[in-house]
């Protein structure tokens, strides 16, 4: 059922026809727009360009996985930057690394790290991470090579079990940090 503008329901089963003469008829004035204006949104926004704000920079590095899509390995934006997620990607070679969860825990945050340096910070600065785990019972595994990276160093992170992660891998990493 669709509700009109004085809450009386209309059966879906009305074309659109026979539903704004319904909707006319219930005293409810509608205007016809001519086909030549009434394009598709779609089609309107498909020629739009839109480019990065200048308060924003691109932060880009050969020494992490080059972007495996539209996005930026990271953004800063004043005093904090964004690092996009990263997945256990060799540099040069652009596969997967070898090893379990452990060993892709650890190119993750190596590529992280890398990001993060380029960006113009540093580890010690990371506001919050979030951890993506193809399986939440490699948690105590992927806790231990996180512990390890970040030392005494604790930042504010979620954990959370994903369906299916880029190219298959078993973890991926994003960060907030602080450039001050």
């Amino acid at each position: 059922m669709i509700r009109t503008r004085t809450l009386r329901t209309i059966p879906r089963a009305y074309t659109m026809n026979s539903l704004s003469r319904t909707i006319a008829s219930r005293g409810i004035n509608l205007r016809r727009v001519p086909l030549s204006l009434a394009r598709p949104l779609s089609s309107t926004r498909r020629n739009m360009s839109v480019t990065t704000h200048s308060s924003l920079s691109v932060v880009s590095t050969d020494q992490a996985p080059a972007a495996i899509g539209p996005y930026s390995q990271g953004i800063r934006a004043g005093d904090l930057l964004f690092c996009s997620g990263c997945i256990p990607l060799d540099p040069k070679s652009m596969t997967v690394v070898e090893g379990g969860v452990e060993a892709q825990t650890a190119r993750a945050l190596a590529n992280l790290k890398e990001v993060i340096v380029a960006g113009g910070g540093e580890v010690g600065k990371v506001v919050k991470t979030t951890v993506f785990l193809k399986d939440m019972n490699d948690f105590v595994a992927v806790n231990g090579v996180y512990a390890k990276f970040f030392g005494e160093h604790k930042p504010a992170r979620s954990a959370v079990e994903v369906a299916r992660l880029p190219k298959d891998v078993l973890v991926e990493v994003e960060a907030i940090v602080s450039l001050k």
